[in-house]
């Protein structure tokens, strides 16, 4: 069954190989259902996969076969809060090393153009801090990344 409020994302035919990249890379994620077209339609055949009902995180999710006419933009992107250095780097290495592009401070894009922030808890309490400062050094050492290193974000924090 499909949520009360569900995020849409339009694919070019790859909702299903997106979605079980999303189940197999985080965790709280998972295929739940997939839907053939009951008839033939602009982007695809009857049969061919349509929908495809999954979670991300613990967020609600439908992939939609759409066919070419529409592209994902940085306007929409999964914010993905991790706890270290070791989990940072699996998540992005994961999407970086599937196909997917590096982009800056955090940000990056999958293989079927959807973007993610891999963002260190440690990053946001810094970015945060109270002490104008040391949110000041850790955000400027956060522009010239492109992965998040922990401990240069801390180092930076310090001063």
């Amino acid at each position: 069954m499909v949520a009360k409020n569900t995020i849409c994302l339009w694919y070019d035919g790859a909702a299903l190989d997106a979605a079980q990249f999303y189940a197999r890379t985080f965790p709280d994620s998972a295929v739940r259902a997939v839907h053939r077209a009951p008839g033939d339609y602009p982007a695809g055949r009857q049969g061919d996969v349509l929908t495809v009902e999954f979670t991300v995180a613990g967020i609600p999710c439908l992939g939609l076969n759409g066919g070419p006419g529409f592209k994902p933009t940085e306007a929409f992107s999964f914010q993905i809060a991790t706890d270290d250095q070791a989990e940072t780097d699996r998540l992005w290495n994961a999407i970086v090393g599937n196909g997917g592009a590096a982009s800056a401070c955090g940000w990056c894009k999958d293989r079927w153009g959807l973007s993610w922030q891999i963002t260190p808890r440690a990053l946001t309490a810094a970015i945060t801090d109270p002490d104008p400062a040391a949110a000041g050094r850790a955000f400027k050492a956060m522009m010239g990344m492109g992965k998040i290193d922990i401990a240069a974000i801390e180092a930076a924090r310090r001063g």
